[in-house]
């Protein structure tokens, strides 16, 4: 078995949608970010390639590179996944934090669990999604950004 740590944070802004686990949520601001800056499918691909020893999203995936402009995160998750495959390795099971004050994400953890089996071709009841807000403290606790942290076990 192996174990792998991801972390994802990106600032809120108005006029980019917001989309978390690849899951469209309606709400006044959206993340920044080169692709479509899916924080919790960014610390789960982190997750994934750390337990894997290849790395990270940045390397795999650079924002330098203009063909990754504004791509589905499930896209660059369904890759990650492929790199895993190559090596060998089986993703066991997920455990992701979100960190955010708003929105209210709890309703949105069933489609946002299946959306992102799918990508990894994995069952939805190997991926465990929580939430947490900071209290008001930092700039997550001030509203200003969203983050996420993933923990994956491979074998």
């Amino acid at each position: 078995m192996r174990i792998g740590i991801g972390y994802d944070i990106h600032r809120l802004v108005k006029g980019r949608p917001l989309i978390i686990g690849g899951l469209p949520i309606t709400y006044d601001k959206g993340l920044l970010g080169h692709s479509d800056a899916d924080v919790l499918t960014h610390a789960i691909c982190d997750a994934l390639l750390g337990a894997a020893g290849l790395g990270d999203i940045g390397t795999h995936f650079p924002d330098s590179d203009p063909q990754y402009k504004d791509i589905s995160s499930l896209t660059l998750l369904t890759e990650t996944c492929r790199l895993l495959t190559e090596k060998g390795f089986r993703i066991v099971n997920l455990d992701a934090t979100l960190l955010a004050e708003a929105p209210r994400l709890t309703p949105h953890y069933p489609e946002m669990q299946t959306r992102l089996a799918n990508a990894m071709n994995i069952d939805a009841a190997d991926i465990n999604i929580k939430a947490t807000t900071t209290e008001g403290l930092g700039v997550i606790g001030k509203g200003e950004g969203i983050a996420a942290m993933c923990i994956a076990m491979i074998d």
